[in-house]
């Protein structure tokens, strides 16, 4: 009866040791997770941010180039060379009461 106790501590202590080494490797491996996901979710944050300064240069661009249709400057120009407007006499110009 007493090898059968001292078996049975034996298979205790040794399920006892599987378990804790089922632990360590399951903390392991959590932790290999959590630092690769740490990483991969770095990298896809860099990679964002250069995406965002490409847009914002291409928006600051588009502004510029916005602006320099609109100048009244060009506008002038365009209306008397292409469309061959004038700049009407004062005698020309109709006032409306309203």
């Amino acid at each position: 009866m007493d090898t059968q106790v001292k078996g049975l501590q034996n298979k205790i202590n040794f399920g006892r040791w599987i378990m804790i080494i089922v632990i360590l490797f399951g903390e392991l491996f959590l932790y290999t997770w959590c630092r690769v996901s740490y990483t991969e979710t770095g990298f896809k944050i860099s990679q964002e941010k250069e995406k965002q300064k490409v847009l914002k240069a291409y928006t600051d661009a588009l502004s510029m180039e916005n602006d320099r249709l609109l100048s009244p400057e060009r506008i002038a120009y365009i209306a008397t060379t292409r469309l061959n407007l004038i700049i009407p006499e004062p005698s020309q110009i109709i006032y409306m009461d309203m």
